[in-house]
């Protein structure tokens, strides 16, 4: 297998359906109309990811869905067949298809690469050109495929991942944009008191003067919010209106869905929400998700806006997402006897009180069944919102989405294990992952006090709280209008992923902790071995996958933060943990002694909880360059010694299966009434949810986004 091979899609690419019939029946109508709207309004309001992801995910997009939404794909298959089209290409068509719209674009939503059609471009050509859509549109549909037939099989070495465009792709920034540039705008955003979630970066160079224009999702497109100001030498702007037909959808639909909310507190979020689509205000989000937060056990549980940054090489912008979730009563009992007793578990951890939130603040915590999650991805767990100072002070909420992970575990392919513990991971990974999903929301991400600068002094004791590892003072912690991402930029999400899944695999060693998800005695000893192996099967099996060996980048937070991991547990020795390879250049053997994770394992974890780059002290104390000189040295892939990474990065490739793609059910209205229509797990059903969730728009999406890319094509 060549290098570029890794980046086609095979036909047989995995696809699970996220079943959410049950949970959806029990809902009453009114429920259910509330349900509608919200997942209509993150469904259109996530065709603003296609012009985040890259310069042609739009047109890509247009170019699909004008194909199918001209007649029914069997009808295609059957001219292209009488043609003598192979059917191998048409499956690898409907493939490539179905991952893009589940990506909401032409780079993998988990791993930041780019895909490719596995079918020649002259083959794709022909199906092009047989369909109805380019009989009927003949000279839009070849303007459209003048512009993307290139990028779509490009696999230039920038093409191939996200990053900073000297490296990579990327429309949260224009292409002549550096990391120092956004350095210098993270100063300026700093200086006026806002944040980057909902903003994309324009550089403007005209007669050697440079402008940044910092553009805010908004329907409203005047007046500027932030007059043209100099500063540190260079011009700044800030404008509204990046997305607006799209935000205003979604402010329709939004309106729609408080019509049948439950309560004030979903009357007022969505007001909220409304007013920061509408004028670019973040911080009526910020209000929205307070009154989120305070809306206690809902049926439906909902959130929506620029929430992760992930994908933005600087770490700041956030990807539009929603979801809609029904509540999965029997799990969130289990999570709520979490909740209750959280602040005594807390005291378990590897750091003293002084570390430790002044009051924890008893969030929700429940499980849910997803019925629509738009994006680039579905994860398993969540703990929002990511604003620090509503989750230091006013709160926040978890949740697990019980649905998806049994979906996405469904038929794990287990490599480089004895097949024991293949047959345990198996039997346990879903239960074992359900811990830890709920250890990692609640009590990783939950944890922690951020030292701070206040206008009246700090929030910690400055003259008493000693640094942990110095015995000095406290010397550095977040000034006046820094944040965590802020600050941390780039660092920040994998940091504090590792962070989170480190107090996983520590409070699970824990029996009565276990015991809360109902599982004892030796099956909870079986379950706590199940986690560890997982997490370090991960590290070496599917990690790798997403770190670029040309640019020495991690592509994925998740990613880089397990393999972090396994490299602790590596190093921690005392035949704790051994990665052998067992065939030259073809097979690698992982090997966990059960008997050492309570002992060296849970010491390495607890070390590396406490002093190392998972280290509480370091976010706390706002002391970047340690940590990120501590996470660096554990981030590298080597090449050669006794675990060279590097060189088996080509046995991990060479053993992967793609990530699943789920498939997800529609909601539609009928004499006001709303029903639920399900697809088969298949690239066709997968098709053809997204093109039933983009009917009777007012205006074709693909109209919009070719619009929307045109405005800013000379900026990517």
């Amino acid at each position: 297998m060549s290098e570029d091979d890794q980046y086609s899609l095979p036909n047989d690419y995995p696809i699970v359906e996220l079943e959410c019939q049950v949970a959806f029946d029990a809902l009453s109508n009114k429920q259910k109309l509330y349900a509608h709207y919200l997942s209509l309004a993150s469904w259109h309001g996530s065709l603003a990811v296609y012009l985040q992801t890259s310069p042609e995910s739009p047109l890509i997009f247009s170019l699909l869905t004008k194909v199918f939404s001209n007649e029914p794909i069997d009808e295609l298959k059957k001219a292209l067949l009488i043609k003598g089209f192979s059917e191998d290409n048409f499956t690898a068509f409907l493939v490539y298809s179905s991952v893009f719209f589940s990506n909401s674009g032409n780079y993998k939503g988990f791993g930041d690469t780019k895909f490719v059609p596995n079918l020649p471009v002259d083959q794709l050509e022909v199906l092009l050109k047989t369909s109805k859509a380019w009989n009927s549109e003949p000279e839009a549909l070849q303007s459209l495929w003048d512009r993307v037939k290139g990028p779509l099989y490009s696999l230039s070495e920038r093409e191939k991942q996200l990053s900073y465009p000297d490296k990579g792709i990327t429309c949260y920034l224009s292409k002549n944009c550096t990391k120092e540039d956004t350095v210098l705008v993270n100063d300026f955003l700093k200086s006026k008191g806002l944040e980057a979630y909902n903003t994309r970066l324009f550089k403007i160079v005209k007669n050697n003067v440079t402008k940044f224009e910092i553009r805010l999702a908004a329907i409203e497109t005047s007046p500027d919010v932030i007059p043209e100001a100099d500063f540190k030498g260079s011009k700044f702007v800030v404008t509204k209106g990046d997305y607006s037909p799209i935000m205003k959808l979604l402010v329709q639909h939004l309106g729609k869905a408080k019509e049948h909310a439950a309560n004030d507190f979903e009357k007022k979020m969505l007001d909220h929400y409304q007013t920061s689509f509408t004028t670019g205000s973040l911080d009526a989000h910020k209000d929205g998700s307070r009154q989120w937060i305070k809306n206690k056990d809902p049926i439906i549980e909902t959130y929506i806006g620029f929430i992760e940054t992930y994908r933005d090489p600087a770490g700041s912008r956030g990807e539009f997402e929603g979801f809609v979730a029904m509540v999965n009563k029997p799990m969130s009992e289990k999570f709520n006897t979490l909740v209750n007793k959280a602040e005594s578990l807390l005291t378990r951890l590897p750091w003293t009180k002084e570390f430790e939130k002044d009051t924890f603040l008893q969030p929700d915590f429940t499980s849910l069944d997803v019925l629509s999650f738009s994006g680039s991805g579905i994860p398993a767990g969540i703990n929002i919102p990511n604003y620090d100072e509503i989750r230091q002070n006013e709160g926040f909420k978890n949740v697990s989405l019980g649905n998806v992970i049994p979906a996405a575990y469904k038929d794990a392919k287990t490599p480089f294990l004895t097949q024991e513990d293949s047959n345990i991971l198996e039997k346990l990974r879903i239960p074992a992952f359900e811990v830890q999903v709920g250890l990692h929301e609640l009590l990783g991400h939950g944890s922690g006090k951020m030292f701070c600068q206040t206008n009246d002094g700090f929030n910690f004791d400055a003259d008493e709280i000693k640094h942990p590892f110095t015995g000095r003072k406290i010397s550095t912690f977040y000034k006046v209008g820094e944040t965590y991402d802020s600050l941390f930029t780039s660092l920040g999400s994998t940091y504090e992923e590792c962070r989170a899944e480190c107090v996983g695999l520590f409070l699970c060693l824990h029996k009565d902790i276990v015991e809360i998800f109902g599982v004892k005695g030796q099956d909870a000893e079986d379950l706590i071995y199940a986690n560890w192996l997982s997490m370090v099967h991960v590290g070496v099996a599917k990690c790798l996958e997403n770190y670029q060996p040309s640019s020495k980048l991690w592509l994925q937070a998740h990613s880089q933060a397990r393999y972090v991991i396994l490299r602790v547990l590596l190093e921690a020795g005392g035949g704790l943990l051994e990665v052998k390879e067992t065939d030259p250049g073809k097979d690698l053997l992982i090997t966990l002694d059960r008997t050492k994770i309570p002992t060296v394992g849970k010491k390495a974890i607890g070390d590396f909880l406490h002093k190392l780059q998972a280290s509480l002290v370091y976010k706390a104390t706002a002391d970047l360059e340690s940590a990120k000189n501590m996470y660096n040295k554990y981030a590298e892939v080597p090449e050669d010694g006794p675990h060279p990474f590097a060189k088996w990065r080509a046995i991990a490739l060479a053993q992967k299966k793609p990530r699943k793609i789920l498939v997800q059910a529609n909601t539609k209205e009928d004499g006001g009434k709303i029903y639920l229509k399900r697809y088969p797990p298949t690239p066709e059903g997968v098709v053809q949810s997204y093109i039933d969730r983009f009917t009777n728009m007012p205006t074709h999406p693909s109209v919009l986004l070719e619009e929307l890319w045109k405005m800013d094509k000379d900026h990517f």
